[in-house]
């Protein structure tokens, strides 16, 4: 994933809220490649993360 442009360092956040930001990077990170190294088809991993997205925004927004 070294392709990806992370935009929140242009944000002034917290130390706290970079830390937070940071780590659920490196975990979305991790839980990618374990997805990938057992054979989970490249888009079943994707339409997951949406799905994930579009539920926790139905949440925060509903």
């Amino acid at each position: 994933m070294s392709n990806v442009t992370r935009l929140h360092h242009a944000l002034p956040l917290g130390a706290e809220v970079v830390q937070a930001v940071n780590d659920l990077d490196a975990g979305i990170r991790r839980a990618i490649d374990v997805a990938k190294a057992a054979g989970l088809p490249q888009c079943l991993i994707v339409a997951l993360l949406h799905g994930q997205a579009y539920s926790e925004t139905a949440r925060m927004v509903g």
